[in-house]
């Protein structure tokens, strides 16, 4: 028996792959609202969220595929 509360994401192989999920998809959400806020952090650190968002756009097809069975996951297989 797993005990959520005491694993972060970082252990716990499923709750990382949500969290990346979640990135994109939120990342990819914001560029399509106002791209200027991703597109002027290209490098460095802050440049993962415009990378994210890059894929997402994509990738699109793959990463809504993967949020489904992701979702099915969480909902009838936990």
């Amino acid at each position: 028996m797993t005990h959520y509360w005491q694993t972060s994401a970082i252990f716990n192989f499923q709750s990382l792959l949500t969290v990346i999920l979640l990135l994109i998809c939120t990342c990819a959400y914001i560029r399509a609202l106002a791209p200027s806020l991703l597109d002027k952090n290209k490098t460095g650190l802050l440049g993962i969220f415009w990378k994210c968002a890059r894929i997402g756009e994509r990738k699109s097809p793959w990463v809504a595929c993967c949020c489904v069975i992701m979702a099915f996951s969480i909902l009838f297989l936990q």
